[in-house]
């Protein structure tokens, strides 16, 4: 019983990640109606330069851990959301315009490119932090095997379940959610009822990457680091977590990304770690060919 009441634990700053990156996605999503992996690039390539400058603020001017983690996450905030916004203005803004089609191949070379500088600005290199907030906090006091999760995944699951609730309720009450939710259903109607689509555009694919920023760094906090090629493997994975909800509707993408982290977990502590990726995208590709709506032309 405490076996599963720990796997359980341990699901659950998994499933706060997986809702906040198919929280973030799903914004974007809504706008764009196109496959994209930028997000998941977006996503890595802010744990990266997380690393960089934290690295650079600790090992070069001589800044103490806090501090150096400090300047860490704002550039990491600055040069991802800033990213995100030049993206969707200057991309796909226009490639979702005149070739809807071509976003996902767009976005693939994105991802590669974005995987590709962080890579050759670490110098292919791996970077790790020092733990810290490592601190147990035990959940149930068994003698024989208490459960317990850390601080730090403690102020991640809180910091990602937060976010998540308050951008589903700014969507739902601001006038800019009112707008975006406009726009995402019909942009050109929006568009003769007084609503920029170009303005909401570019501000929905900001706020995406500012959440994949924001989920990048606590990552990388968490893990100690970020790989290179997370971005697209990310990418692709939250595809599917999206998916599992709806890809256009954030809280619902957010509740199946919950239930892939879920998974993934339980898998991890019950079953053969090395099949579980093959296993758990396999039943969502069955899942997502059994939910799929055919669109009738008359």
């Amino acid at each position: 019983m405490a076996y599963f009441l720990q796997q359980l634990a341990n699901a659950v700053p998994v499933a706060a990640l997986y809702a906040l990156l198919a929280f973030g996605y799903s914004i974007a999503f809504a706008v764009t109606r196109r496959a994209d992996l930028t997000y998941g690039a977006l996503f890595g390539f802010s744990g990266q330069i997380f690393l960089l400058f934290t690295d650079f603020a600790f090992n070069r001017l001589w800044l103490v851990l806090p501090a150096s983690l400090a300047l860490g996450a704002l550039a990491a905030l600055v040069y991802t959301a800033g990213t995100g916004i030049f993206l969707g203005r200057s991309v796909f803004r226009r490639v979702v315009l005149f070739s809807p089609n071509t976003v996902i191949v767009v976005s693939l070379g994105l991802a590669i490119v974005l995987m590709e500088v962080s890579r050759l600005a670490a110098e292919t290199r791996s970077i790790w932090l020092p733990p810290f907030l490592n601190t147990p906090l035990v959940l149930w006091d068994d003698s024989h095997f208490p459960v317990t999760l850390t601080v730090i995944q403690f102020i991640n699951t809180s910091a990602m379940l937060i976010l998540v609730g308050a951008g589903q309720l700014f969507l739902q009450r601001s006038a800019w959610g009112r707008h975006w939710r406009a726009v995402s259903d019909d942009g050109k109607a929006a568009a003769l009822c007084g609503v920029d689509p170009a303005r909401i555009f570019v501000m929905a694919y900001g706020a995406s990457a500012l959440l994949a920023a924001i989920a990048g760094i606590l990552a990388t906090a968490y893990y100690g680091t970020m790989d290179f090629g997370a971005g697209l493997v990310f990418g692709v994975k939250i595809l599917f977590i999206a998916a599992i909800g709806g890809q256009a509707t954030p809280i619902l993408a957010a509740a199946g990304g919950a239930l892939m982290g879920l998974s993934e977990t339980l898998w991890s502590g019950y079953g053969p770690i090395l099949w579980r990726d093959f296993a758990i995208f396999s039943f969502l590709v069955l899942l997502l060919v059994l939910t799929r709506k055919e669109r009738v032309q008359p």
